[in-house]
């Protein structure tokens, strides 16, 4: 079981080195969105990214796997298990917002 806690978490670079600081989605029915790259990491060897809307709050963001294709190509894919995306939520949340910030 993957422990998603700060202490392991390894920051990176995988998707600005490929896509440079932005990266465009294709929704369910065709629309192409914009998404800045606001961080990316490693849990237990699986990345992730948190995609913001430049339009958006950095508080509405979205959390997507990092995966390689056949070819050795990225891509991004959404996360389907409630509990995993939960902890990749909760674990980006505790970097951005730390507890001990309230002033």
């Amino acid at each position: 079981m993957t422990d998603f806690s700060v202490e392991n978490i390894v920051w990176t670079q995988v998707l600005k080195e490929a896509f440079g600081e932005s990266v465009e989605l294709e929704d369910d029915k065709g629309h192409i969105e914009v998404y800045d790259i606001a961080a990316e990491f490693e849990v237990d060897g699986q990345g992730y990214a948190i995609l913001v809307q430049p339009d958006r709050t950095d508080e509405e963001y979205e959390v997507l796997r990092i995966v390689k294709d056949a070819d050795g190509g990225l891509e991004l894919s959404t996360i389907d298990d409630d509990e995993e995306w939960e902890n990749v939520s909760e674990l980006y949340d505790e970097l951005t917002f730390p507890e001990g910030d309230e002033d």
